[in-house]
């Protein structure tokens, strides 16, 4: 096997890692819908509800959306310029994503893993929970997914960092399989 081979079987097993994630975490989408729908029967149709339940739709809000990251940017679904880069050649695209995975991407996706470490830490040293009676507990488990999110949009990155560099450094004919 070469090295070129090699490096993309590394980079789809990285990738399986964020399909599998993104798959998981959208079924949290339909879990918030439902629990949305019971949170406004439960109120008008029978004047009662549950701050912890409330809560759980601001939960799953923000995992849906932390854990979404690396999938939307695998399935390029970030906002970009696009009148520029929708005109480009294939090989044009790969140096803007792999310069952009090197020097906007890995740096960001560092900095905030190491600006949130303390926040995440401190939050699981008191055992953190909701400030609302009746609120759900483990507030510590839900800042730990930034994270998460800044580690599976690493294993993302460096996946397309791989892609990106074998489709630069690859002949015009094996450009083809990447």
């Amino acid at each position: 096997m070469s090295l070129t081979q090699h490096s993309i079987k590394i980079a789809q097993s990285l990738e399986k890692i964020t399909v599998w994630s993104g798959q998981l975490i959208a079924w949290l989408t339909l879990a918030m819908v439902l629990t949305t729908f019971s949170i406004v029967i439960l109120r008008y149709g029978f004047s009662t509800g549950w701050i912890a339940m409330q809560e759980s739709v601001v939960y799953m809000h923000a995992l849906v959306f932390l854990i979404g990251i690396p999938y939307t940017l695998k399935y390029d679904g970030h906002v970009r310029v696009d009148i520029f880069y929708s005109k480009m050649s294939r090989r044009n695209k790969a140096w803007i994503n792999l310069l952009g995975t090197v020097f906007l991407l890995f740096p960001v996706t560092i900095f905030i893993a190491w600006s949130s470490w303390d926040f995440v830490t401190a939050s699981w040293a008191m055992g953190e929970e909701s400030g609302e009676a009746g609120g759900l507990p483990g507030v510590y488990l839900l800042k730990s997914s930034i994270l998460i999110m800044t580690l599976l949009l690493l294993i993302q990155g460096i996946s397309q960092l791989l892609l990106n560099l074998n489709y630069l450094t690859s002949s015009p004919d094996k450009q083809e399989e990447i």
